[in-house]
């Protein structure tokens, strides 16, 4: 039996199980460990696509586990965040504050949407078309956790703007707008200018403002991709 061919699809799997336990953690109104965990299933995602290049232990199941497995970590994980959110802010509105939590599950919807049509999708072989599904998660996951306190603050509000982020952000997945990959060719600065800005700001932002540095992290990305589009 060749192991190595099996290294890809094992790390996906890591990445699967760190989705799972984010959703866990989420419903269990664990935010910074719900956010954490998916995080590792970001770091595995990159690995397991690294380990299948350098490898080259590419398979058709590599491809499908990857999608399903990303189904669970960057579409349901990050909506259980915001079930969470607006489950926190919606507890003092009564009867119809039950329901409202449920419209977060707009994110994993559009999630196998964006999936689905990456798949099929022959434009995006070395960029993207719409928003990744990993860098949506990060942004919930750093929004949840840094922001989730707010909620008891205005609670129809903090409703409001939450339902509206998440469509918008959601709608971004599926819309035509080209963003870039973070794979890079070589180490120049020529060709990776966007990269190189996108880590150094990464850094800062965090540095600066914590878990929340993440989703302004994710906001420069979409910014740059746009930018570079109308240049």
């Amino acid at each position: 039996m060749n192991i190595r061919k099996h290294i890809p699809n094992s790390i996906t799997c890591l990445s699967l199980i760190s989705g799972c336990i984010a959703s866990v953690m989420a419903l269990q109104g664990n935010l910074l460990w719900a956010a954490i965990w998916i995080i590792i299933a970001a770091v595995f995602d990159f690995l397991d696509g690294f380990a299948a290049r350098l490898l080259k232990a590419y398979s058709p199941m590599g491809k499908e586990l990857d999608s399903l497995s990303d189904m669970v970590s960057f579409g349901v994980a990050p909506g259980m965040i915001v079930f969470c959110m607006l489950s926190q802010a919606s507890l003092p509105l009564g009867e119809i504050g039950r329901y409202i939590p449920y419209l977060a599950f707009v994110i994993p919807a559009f999630s196998g949407l964006r999936l689905a049509k990456f798949n099929i999708d022959e434009r995006q072989t070395t960029s993207f078309i719409g928003m990744p599904v990993p860098a949506h998660a990060l942004f919930w996951a750093s929004v949840g956790y840094s922001l989730s306190p707010l909620s008891q603050a205005n609670n129809v509000l903090f409703i409001v703007i939450t339902l509206v982020v998440a469509l918008a952000t959601s709608l971004l997945l599926v819309s035509e707008i080209p963003m870039f990959s973070l794979k890079i060719k070589s180490v120049g600065w020529k060709g990776n200018e966007r990269r190189y800005i996108l880590v150094v700001c990464a850094v800062l932002f965090i540095a600066f403002f914590g878990m929340l540095g993440i989703a302004g992290t994710i906001l420069l990305y979409i910014l740059l991709s746009i930018f570079n589009k109308r240049h």
